[in-house]
């Protein structure tokens, strides 16, 4: 018979993989939610995404990211979006961090593209890293081909 470990506050690498495999294991039984398993596997996966909350954060992106991630996700291209932003070069200032965006251009991105005003309108972050030395937005106009059109901007110190 299975000894079950005494559920706890997940604190180590070690005790998440545990815990997460009981909660797999438990989750393809399918229990009843009112049954023994049923609250194991609740309580389980509460303490997973507990420590998951802590260890594994996520930065919400800037402005400009957000939006470049919705041209990439639509393959839209700046061509494309140069109306909602005002025109050509209007975007191009946008999406190269030069202009902050308006209070029209923000209404213009939620209603046409759906992206959440929340993101909009927070103060760009002064690089665009991921932690990891990953720079999403260049990585994304390198993909496009129009990475040697925009220069990198000089950090004010």
């Amino acid at each position: 018979m299975r000894r079950l470990m005494e559920p706890r506050i997940v604190k180590t690498e070690e005790q998440y993989r545990r815990y997460l495999s009981e909660v797999e294991r438990l989750a393809a039984r399918d229990p009843e939610s009112d049954s023994t398993d049923g609250g194991r596997l609740e309580l389980l996966a509460k303490l997973v995404e507990d420590y998951e909350k802590v260890r594994f954060k996520f930065r919400k992106p800037g402005p400009v990211e957000a939006i470049l991630f919705r041209m990439e996700e639509q393959g839209l291209r700046q061509k494309d979006i140069a109306g909602i932003l005002g025109g050509k070069n209007r975007a191009s200032e946008i999406l190269s961090g030069k202009r902050n965006l308006t209070l029209p251009m923000v209404r213009a991105l939620y209603e046409k593209l759906a992206i959440p005003v929340e993101l909009l309108i927070r103060e760009p972050a002064a690089t665009y890293s991921t932690g990891a030395g990953i720079d999403i937005a260049r990585e994304i106009k390198a993909k496009r081909g129009n990475f040697a059109k925009t220069k990198p901007r000089k950090s004010r110190s």
